[in-house]
């Protein structure tokens, strides 16, 4: 068993005490010693005001050095952070921080502005998260202990602050640590439970396997802090083993990003399919399709030293220093997979889900399969509801330190994923004989045949998804009919010298050559070509439910 997840905070704190622990990038950064001040005048601030430890503490706003602080301060004083995703719509963030009991609420100006303060029941304020100053103030006690923070604080450490001075509560493993909303692919979130064991499961996972990244390593850090996946693995791992992270703060296009790789030159990247995606696509595939490069790569001698050069190229590009990429939130497209696999780059796929805060599967870069998502993480087990689950897909369920509590106040929705302590992922899945993991789709995304066939929209989006010019595709059902909805790679189309009807043209032969592969029962009855790309979760998750009718 490893450390209390906040006795994990405390060590990093104590022993990275003049390291730069978080930076906002191209703004401010901070050392370990200025998060432990940080952390301890809110724990003074949450004091003066009556927040007592298991008080929910919801933050909405964008990754920032300071989001980071308000959710530690929380986590180690006890109190239960609520992340709320930043994308969410107005009515949504109102209903959450009602729906969760929140007392105090960390929020961005922008964000606050769009807000009704009459629609919150129970807060005692509100604070801006950039600079913690009070956007709504329903209790004079916090007025008094906002106005006078930094004296409570002097009078409570005289001398000065130092390692000595960094003690956080423990609460019981199984006691609930974060209340974490889905992103709702499936139209809906839930408040998923999570306890402080679930998350020192986590921690520990990353502390022993990825066990490159040493303090003073730099991390950029581009996933959502409201996602499990980017607070757990991205922030709290590496906050624990003393990494300086860096949060982009805006937008994370191509050019932010690189820009971003090429200052922090991170050892580990953790990220989506679609970044690599984009990249390979855009930079390295339209090279590889020259007349005389198709021709070098078939020779031998060549071959080797042309791909040398091509994974040189592309390390460089994410920043010369690179150990490993771990692909989560989805399959990534077999043409990029198999290429990666040639160059010999080091990148892995993993697999999780909220409920497990997140991680289910994992395997290093120079171990998984292709296509698979790794073996299932240390102190989780797994079945899989088949006959024979080597060759066909059953339910996945999972048990373990990593599983949730259950749903916030949705007792229905908690008795249907969790049954006799085995969690209901409704993912498809097939293990082979070493223990590797593969998805093959949603049970909730199955598509009945005309004859009673089973039909998973996922292996059709996987085989679009590889066909010239596609960007991103959705197959729906439509009067008891296929269609492949396809948002075309307009960008590289446009830069081929094709415009988008030129595109839409070639969507639809590209469809009529795939139906000749499918069987009679899965094959596509038309094609919508969309002019902007899907709507999606912060974890760019495609919402199916805005397009299945």
């Amino acid at each position: 068993m490893g450390l209390h997840i906040n006795k994990y905070i405390e060590t990093s704190i104590r022993q990275n005490w003049e390291l730069l622990a978080l930076t906002d990038f191209k703004g401010v950064s901070y050392q370990y010693k200025d998060i432990a001040r940080k952390i301890a005048k809110l724990h003074i601030l949450f004091k003066e005001v009556g927040v007592k430890p298991g008080d929910k503490i919801a933050l909405c706003g964008r990754n920032s050095s300071q989001w980071a602080v308000a959710m530690f301060g929380a986590l180690t004083f006890g109190a239960i952070p609520v992340p709320i995703l930043h994308e969410f719509k107005p009515d949504n963030i109102h209903h959450l921080v009602n729906h969760c009991d929140a007392r105090l609420f960390f929020v961005d100006q922008t964000i606050w502005e769009n807000l009704d303060s009459t629609h919150f029941d129970n807060l005692i304020g509100v604070l801006q998260i950039s600079d913690y100053s009070l956007l709504l103030c329903n209790d004079p006690r916090l007025e008094n202990a906002r106005k006078h923070l930094n004296e409570i604080f002097g009078r409570r450490y005289p001398e000065r602050f130092t390692p000595a001075d960094v003690h956080y509560a423990t609460p019981d493993r199984d006691s609930l640590a974060i209340i974490n909303y889905t992103s709702g692919s499936m139209g809906f979130s839930k408040g998923v439970m999570i306890p402080y064991r679930a998350i020192e499961s986590n921690i520990q996972f990353g502390i022993e396997h990825l066990t490159f990244l040493k303090p003073g390593d730099g991390v950029v850090c581009m996933l959502p802090l409201a996602h499990m996946y980017g607070l757990c693995i991205e922030l709290i791992h590496c906050f624990t083993k003393g990494c300086h992270i860096h949060f982009l703060t805006r937008v994370p296009s191509p050019k932010v990003i690189m820009d971003a790789f090429a200052t922090v030159h991170p050892k580990l990247i953790i990220t989506v399919p679609l970044i690599i995606e984009k990249i390979i696509k855009n930079k390295v595939f339209p090279l590889l399709d020259k007349p005389l490069m198709r021709i070098l790569l078939k020779m031998p001698f060549i071959d080797d030293r042309l791909l040398g050069k091509i994974k040189e190229r592309l390390t460089s590009t994410f920043g010369g220093n690179l150990m490993e990429i771990i692909v989560g939130g989805a399959a990534l497209n077999k043409d990029v997979e198999r290429f990666l696999r040639r160059i010999d780059f080091p990148y892995t796929v993993g697999y999780g889900m909220t409920e497990c805060a997140p991680l289910i599967a994992y395997a290093p870069w120079d171990e998984n399969k292709e296509q698979s998502c790794g073996r299932i993480v240390d102190r989780m087990v797994a079945e899989i509801d088949s006959p024979d689950p080597r060759n066909v897909a059953g339910e996945l369920r999972v048990k373990g330190d990593n599983v949730m509590l259950g749903y916030y106040k949705n007792a229905e929705a908690t008795a249907a994923a969790l049954k006799d302590g085995w969690l209901y992922t409704g993912d498809l899945c097939t293990i082979d004989e070493d223990g590797f993991l593969f998805i093959r789709g949603r049970s909730k995304n199955m598509i009945l045949g005309p004859s009673g066939q089973n039909i998973y929209p996922e292996e059709i989006e996987q085989r679009i998804n590889n066909l010239p010019f596609v960007c991103e595709s959705l197959v729906v059902e439509e009067e008891q009919r296929l269609i492949a909805l396809i948002y075309p790679d307009i960008e590289l189309g446009t830069a081929q010298g094709h415009s988008f009807d030129d595109l839409a043209r070639m969507m639809r032969e590209n469809i009529d050559a795939l139906n000749k592969d499918l069987p009679a029962y899965s094959r596509l009855a038309d094609v919508k070509v969309l002019h902007e790309e899907f709507e999606k979760t912060p974890k760019r998750s495609i919402k199916r439910y805005l397009y299945q009718h």
